[in-house]
């Protein structure tokens, strides 16, 4: 009977990490949405925590399982499936951001056109206001990390008018989830705007410039966050999206 209580113990014991690594992981975002710490601090210690703790949680619960699958009962056998499962996802979460921010370069400023990237203007006084990173763009050593790790972000040619390539790229960019659209200036060919990322909300900055090439229209676009220094590869990703939905739109 001693034994049978033990490894009901070490079942709610699992569950209970797992539970903590789970208020672990929603109180990282949440302090840094309320002003409670910097984004960093949730990176580095609650989000972290969550993932050790998640950890144990899974490790707990299956040693649990391996060595006490007799002693449970259903509801023991319960606590035991969950905190693996919740532990190992809670553990692997954090993990996987690591990765990411280890695996990329660290910047967050990711454009098609290198030499000449659209600067940003409408989207400016809103950056300023949050205390954002400067949107200068900050040259060659900077393109040659995004050429390293991002060698696909290339701009679009599209044969037809700019004027026809404008309305196709404004179409996009309103149709793009979570897009919200700052300006678009057909004259000169400009659209601007922001999205911000659901956990965080983290928000980052665009540019979609169109302007005649030839007999057709060539269109160029730069993403930039306006926190941090890695952008975990979103602004890579706000681009290809971007660009292979204006491919589809062009046919």
């Amino acid at each position: 009977m001693n034994g049978v209580w033990w490894w009901q113990g070490a079942a709610a014991a699992a569950l209970g990490l797992a539970l903590l690594a789970l208020a672990l992981l929603a109180v990282a975002p949440l302090g840094w949405r309320l002003g409670w710490w910097h984004f960093r601090f949730a990176f580095s210690v609650p989000m972290a925590g969550a993932g050790l703790v998640g950890a144990a949680a899974a490790v707990l619960a299956l040693a649990t399982l391996a060595a006490g699958w007799a002693g449970l009962d259903a509801r023991g056998l319960a606590m035991a499936l969950a905190a693996a499962g919740l532990g190992a996802v809670l553990a692997y979460v954090p993990w996987s951001y690591n990765r990411l921010r280890t695996a990329l370069p660290r910047i967050h400023d990711i454009t098609t056109d290198t030499a000449a990237p659209p600067p940003l203007a409408a989207v400016l006084p809103a950056r300023e206001a949050e205390a954002a990173a400067s949107a200068v763009y900050e040259g060659a050593e900077l393109a040659r990390l995004q050429n390293a790790a991002y060698p696909d972000i290339a701009p679009l040619e599209a044969p037809l008018s700019a004027e026809r390539a404008f309305e196709a790229a404004l179409a996009t960019a309103r149709a793009m989830p979570g897009w919200r659209i700052v300006a678009a200036d057909a004259a000169s060919g400009r659209i601007e705007g922001s999205q911000r990322s659901r956990w965080f909300a983290f928000t980052d900055d665009f540019v979609i410039r169109v302007a005649p090439a030839g007999a057709g229209a060539r269109i160029d676009m730069r993403s930039i966050s306006r926190q941090g220094r890695s952008d975990f590869g979103v602004n890579a990703a706000r681009i290809r999206a971007f660009m292979g939905a204006l491919r589809r739109r062009l046919g």
